[in-house]
């Protein structure tokens, strides 16, 4: 099942002993493709602090319903690592984050969720988490928001197509399938849903997202990208 994300800010979120919040936002892995964490606004429960939740906290696949169930007592969400307001997500803390709740990092691994290609607790062998350990870079996670990122203007390599709208993911892996573009006047005013594959490109520096493709190219193929209303996600475009 595809979702749209622009339907998700303001989800309620119930821990096992009680309501938490609410989803205010997501950060997703620009490299990857995927969402990483949710945003939870805690309200009065936890006045000022920002907590995130990794898929791996959620109940089921069909954790896009009205409530999303979190499978976490509200004490281990008290006692896990908090992060302030636009403070960057480093691997350091993606670290800390991931052993306090005891669950399989998504960067040991070539696949999407590291082992697996969907957020499953699978515990790798100790052996090989130290090898891939080794391995991996230790700078700063490719993560983005997707609120800060809806307006952004969308740049064709000869010219602005529309600006971003909203994101389609994959309610079982979390995946970001494609970004819904609104054309404005360009396109007839149609919404379209560019693939991660076309992006060349996303800049928080220009507050722009920067596409491979032509003007020409994307409107011989963007009949067939139409992101509608009533289509095969079971959720609105707009």
């Amino acid at each position: 099942m595809l979702q749209n994300i622009k339907e998700l800010y303001g989800r309620s979120l119930a821990a096992l002993d009680g309501d938490i919040g609410h989803v205010k936002d997501f950060y997703f892995d620009d490299k990857a493709w995927v969402i990483r964490y949710v945003v939870v606004d805690t309200g009065s429960w936890m006045t000022g602090r920002l907590v995130l939740l990794a898929p791996h906290a959620f109940a089921s696949a069909d954790h896009f319903g009205d409530v999303l169930q979190v499978k976490l007592l509200k004490r281990q969400i008290e006692n896990g690592p908090s992060i302030a307001a636009h403070e960057t997500v480093s691997r350091q803390f993606d670290e800390q984050y991931y052993r306090s709740y005891g669950w399989p990092v998504f960067w040991q691994g070539g696949r999407m969720w590291g082992m697996t290609g969907d957020p499953l607790l699978l515990s790798p062998q100790p052996a090989d988490i130290a090898v891939r350990q080794a391995r991996e870079p230790s700078g700063d996670r490719h993560l983005q928001s997707t609120k800060e990122l809806t307006g952004y203007p969308v740049q064709a390599a000869d010219g602005p197509i529309g600006h971003v709208a909203d994101f389609r993911v994959n309610a079982r892996s979390w995946s970001v399938n494609g970004l819904v573009v609104e054309t404005g006047h360009w396109f007839s005013g149609r919404q379209i849903l560019v693939s991660p594959g076309r992006i060349e490109n996303i800049s928080p520096a220009e507050k722009k997202v920067f596409v491979k493709q032509t003007k020409a190219d994307i409107e011989r193929t963007g009949a067939g990208d139409l992101a509608t209303a009533g289509d095969e996600t079971g959720g609105s475009a707009a």
